[in-house]
């Protein structure tokens, strides 16, 4: 990524809004079975409070590592029709001569085949750069190359 906050697109908004909310519901259903009973009883007892306490404990992490994504986004404002940002879409050519319009995002989604995660190889390249620039990237078959063609934001062009 980029320094400083980052937008998120809409659809990344609303995806980790939706883990956001199942997230606090199984919290929720945790934190009602922890002390549950005054003395756990046996070892099995003291090991399933114990796993119980670690999943609340993992559940708490991933809730603030959202809630802090979230609030980073809002912080950004909307991605920048100049430089290529999580929730840009971009406009390449590949070294190969073809083109194709790519969607800058942070999570994968089967739905949006023309996604790059922005942790990607190709995302990594991109992230930062305008419309005329060079990237290097590296594929599964070796270092390819890319020049970015145009950049917009969803709904805003490219």
């Amino acid at each position: 990524m980029t320094a400083g906050p980052e937008p998120i697109s809409e659809a990344a908004r609303a995806a980790l809004s939706r883990e956001l909310s199942e997230l606090r519901a199984e919290r929720a259903k945790v934190a009602a079975t922890l002390d549950d009973a005054d003395e756990p009883g046996d070892r099995a007892d003291q090991a399933d409070e114990l796993q119980r306490a670690t999943d609340a404990d993992r559940l708490e992490t991933r809730i603030a590592e959202i809630e802090g994504r979230l609030r980073e986004a809002s912080a950004a404002g909307a991605p920048s029709a100049d430089t290529i940002g999580v929730g840009s879409t971009v406009g390449v050519r590949f070294g190969d001569g073809s083109e194709s319009t790519l969607h800058i995002g942070e999570l994968a989604d089967a739905d949006d085949p023309a996604l790059v995660t922005a942790d990607s190889p190709l995302g990594r390249a991109l992230l930062g750069h305008t419309a005329g620039d060079s990237i290097a990237y590296a594929t599964p078959l070796g270092r390819t190359t890319a020049v970015v063609l145009s950049v917009g934001t969803p709904g805003g062009g490219s």
